[in-house]
């Protein structure tokens, strides 16, 4: 249990560690370099090295926007698989359809909050 706390930490750490170096030492903007994140996600993933990266660092290499990358890649090569040609479009967001409405909630919910708290 500790052990795969500190390894996402020191995994995941890496990965941010790496994006603020672009950002420190680049002129590269940070919405650049959180795209480039996805693709070398997805990227990693076609070429088979972002799984066992993902197994073995757990949510270091899931939660970060790599982690992404990989989760639209898995999803279009099932759904390429169970669908045909027609997965390309759907795979993706199927797979991602979870995070993503999980995230408008919460700015749904935080937008209310803070709406309400401004009102005060």
């Amino acid at each position: 249990m500790i052990r795969d706390i500190i390894t996402a930490f020191l995994i995941g750490g890496a990965i941010c560690a790496i994006g603020q170096l672009f950002i420190d030492y680049t002129r590269l903007t940070p919405a650049r370099i959180l795209t480039g994140y996805v693709i070398a996600g997805v990227i990693l993933s076609a070429l088979g090295l972002y799984a066992p990266l993902a197994g073995f660092a757990g949510a270091g290499a899931s939660v970060p926007l790599t982690g992404f990358g990989h989760l639209l890649a898995e999803g279009v090569r099932k759904a390429v698989e169970r669908d045909g040609f027609a997965g390309v479009f759907t795979g993706g967001l199927t797979a991602a359809s979870a995070g993503i409405t999980a995230a408008l909630l919460s700015g749904l919910t935080a937008s209310l909050v803070f709406r309400q708290r401004d009102k005060m």
